[in-house]
């Protein structure tokens, strides 16, 4: 069975590639020479999930998923949520969206946050939504070289470090992505013929 990935994103489909069972046969958008942006317009993570995989779906005819993520904070009504990687504006800079997130928090006592994903699959014309959930706390300062976006802020509940302070290989294990992840590949080891 073919199915795309509806993502620019080299280093999420090598990821993907290894969780997903040998029956699959993976296909990315570059294999496309699809380099258009699609328009994440919806007001939630699901909606945009949503919005890229039935554009790829309706373009191509073949079977494919698409993902969104946020980090969502308690403190700030959910907040940046869809609008995490475009925070503090238009330019996406990783340093500046943490740099907003620490002065929206500035004084607030609650830091309580969590990281959400939602994975969008169109199976043979029907859609199918999983999603991934991993809860923590906003520190107060940036630690941790790894990772991307708000990993130097997060620290997943039961750890002591945040997710720019893990290995990959640790993060790639209990990830909001790959708790979603995982429930797409049991799907698809049950239902892809």
């Amino acid at each position: 069975m073919k199915l795309i990935f509806a993502t620019q994103n080299q280093h999420k489909l090598q990821e993907i590639k290894l969780l997903l069972p040998k029956s699959i046969e993976l296909i990315s958008l570059a294999d496309l020479n699809f380099t258009d942006d699609i328009a994440e317009t919806a007001d939630t993570l699901k909606g945009n999930a949503l919005l890229k995989a039935k554009y790829i779906y309706e373009r191509f005819a073949i079977n494919c998923f698409a993902d969104d993520s946020g980090l969502e904070v308690e403190a700030l009504n959910g907040a940046p949520g869809v609008y995490s990687a475009r925070y503090a504006g238009l330019q996406k800079s990783d340093v500046d969206n943490n740099q907003k997130l620490l002065a929206e928090l500035k004084d607030k006592p609650n830091r309580n946050a969590c990281f959400k994903t939602v994975i969008a699959l169109i199976l043979n014309g029907k859609e199918y939504t999983f999603d991934g959930i991993i809860k923590g706390t906003i520190l107060s300062e940036m630690q941790g070289t790894q990772g991307f976006g708000y990993d130097p802020l997060f620290k997943p509940n039961g750890y002591n470090k945040t997710f720019a302070q893990i290995s990959a290989d640790e993060k790639s294990k209990i990830s909001h992505r790959a708790l979603a992840v995982n429930k797409l590949v049991d799907f698809l080891s049950e239902n892809a013929k």
